[in-house]
């Protein structure tokens, strides 16, 4: 590997990463030194490249600093062209249309050489199956995410049985066939799972709710790993 591209990748592996990442780290993924990822930092900060961190501990790059963004290799136009792929099939019309959009840009703004990776790409997304309406805007959904405020949903459970839900929505999940807004339900006080093809009404309010959007994703993560756990050990005990 050039030198050059080197320090390009030293800078990706950074920019990736939310949490410091050591020398030997970055070494392995090189799959170089660690003396030359030592020497290649110490050049990038004295480039004044904003990186922080110290040999042993980690290093990050700081908020803030972004890169061109038309540098791009071709198995990472490949990995945009396939997941561009995946959301056009299996997303909203509004985040399909997105994806088609992407595709252009992508293919607007990278060279002529590889023009080809997008117009005719080698790797396709597999057909999906037909999925269940959605019984509401999902792109009205993502906004309200973005925007942390409530909705009021009538929704069916597998029964058919209805009832009005006031849900604090943090993430969807895309799944083959259907789609499921995650969101703490007030009237269960707890986390629940709504299918949008469930969903009879929605009302979107105007009222934020008490809590970041990240932060009920991430106590929700944790929530679904504890059962998880809980699960196995149960699992353990009754093969015993």
């Amino acid at each position: 590997m050039r030198r050059a591209d080197r320090l390009f990748q030293i800078v990706q592996v950074l920019r990736r990463s939310r949490r410091p990442i050591t020398a030997e780290a970055i070494a392995q993924e090189l799959e170089t030194s660690k003396r030359t990822i030592y020497r290649d930092i110490a050049d990038l900060i004295g480039q004044r490249m904003p990186i922080r961190g110290e040999a042993g501990v980690g290093y990050v790059l700081e908020e803030g600093f972004d890169m061109p963004p038309l540098m791009l290799t071709p198995e990472e136009i490949e990995a945009a062209v396939l997941g561009a792929q995946f959301v056009a099939q299996r997303g909203d019309p509004g985040l399909a249309r997105a994806a088609e959009d992407l595709l252009a840009k992508i293919h607007t703004v990278i060279p002529d050489r590889l023009r080809p990776l997008v117009v005719e790409p080698s790797i396709r997304a597999g057909p999906t199956r037909e999925r269940a309406v959605d019984g509401l805007d999902m792109a009205a959904v993502r906004g309200a995410i973005r925007e942390a405020r409530k909705l009021r949903l009538n929704y069916s459970d597998e029964q058919g049985r209805a009832s009005l839900r006031t849900v604090w929505p943090f993430a969807v999940g895309y799944f083959e066939t259907t789609r499921l807004l995650l969101a703490w339900c007030e009237l269960r006080g707890d986390y629940r799972s709504f299918r949008t093809d469930r969903v009879l009404a929605a009302d979107f309010l105007d009222e934020p709710y008490p809590e970041r959007p990240a932060r009920l994703r991430a106590q929700w993560s944790k929530l679904q790993a504890r059962r998880r756990a809980e699960r196995e050990a149960a699992g353990g005990d009754a093969s015993r």
